[in-house]
């Protein structure tokens, strides 16, 4: 795929949060962090706005195709205010980036049920884990203008989420239990694909020092546990009492090859 320059620098300057000095040693990082959060939220919005598109194709409610346009211009935003805090940190909200791979079409079954799959794969489970990440990032900053941005996008990933909780459960009880059985077996892909995902972005050998974690630098080894954790406490629970085999396919994700449909 093209690579091309995304270029938020122009939005981003206006929108930049006063912060204080830093460490000289840790600018780089501060920089590099949320500059690949800007990538990866802008990046998200695509994603959105093709499940509007197959929402619309599956015949949901026009409520739920546009609050997917919604979410879309959510997460450019986001890109937005990630960028700001690269340029109040001395750094340019620029970065070359590959645009991601279109959300599947899932052409093996109807498209209410493929749909169904994407909305369990970005809003259930991608969703899902940025709010369990998003919060704990922000309980480790007192309170000023970063705290406050973090607040903004924590806000908009919880609407995500539970965007996708609230479509399972409307549409959950539509499925027969060929559809629940396939759902499951999908969840195989799903999961191996949030795994491959959030681990590339969370190296276990981060370390910062203490007062790294007030301008948003996470300990990778603490964030990989959260990830688990939500997964297996939070995730897995929510889609069994759902009717699905997400616990099987939890433990057996391994034997899955998939890519992720969101970046964030």
């Amino acid at each position: 795929m093209d690579a091309h320059v995304l270029d938020l620098a122009h939005e981003a300057r206006r929108l930049r949060p006063e912060v204080a000095e830093i460490d000289p040693a840790l600018r780089v990082a501060v920089q590099r962090t949320w500059r690949g959060r800007m990538v990866n939220e802008h990046g998200s919005a695509p994603v959105f706005e093709g499940l509007a598109q197959q929402l619309r194709q599956a015949g949901a409610r026009e409520g739920d195709v546009a609050a997917c346009a919604v979410m879309a211009a959510e997460e450019r935003r986001h890109g937005v205010l990630c960028g700001a805090v690269v340029e109040a940190f001395g750094g340019e909200a620029r970065a070359k980036v590959v645009a991601g791979p279109p959300l599947p079409e899932h052409a093996d079954v109807d498209r209410l049920e493929a749909v169904t799959r994407n909305v369990l794969s970005v809003c259930c489970l991608s969703e899902t884990v940025a709010v369990a990440l998003i919060s704990a990032e922000r309980l480790e900053m007192p309170e000023g203008a970063l705290r406050r941005l973090l607040t903004e996008i924590l806000a908009d990933e919880v609407g995500h989420a539970r965007f996708g909780w609230r479509w399972l459960a409307e549409v959950g009880p539509s499925l027969d239990g060929a559809a629940r059985d396939r759902l499951g077996a999908y969840l195989r892909v799903a999961f191996a694909a949030l795994e491959r995902h959030e681990l590339s972005h969370l190296p276990a050998g981060t370390a910062f020092p203490p007062e790294a974690a007030a301008l948003g630098l996470c300990d990778g080894r603490a964030a990989r546990d959260l990830f688990y954790d939500t997964v297996r406490e939070v995730i897995v629970p929510r889609l069994e009492a759902h009717g699905l085999g997400a616990l099987a396919a939890w433990r057996s994700r391994g034997a899955s090859g998939a890519r992720s449909v969101k970046a964030a």
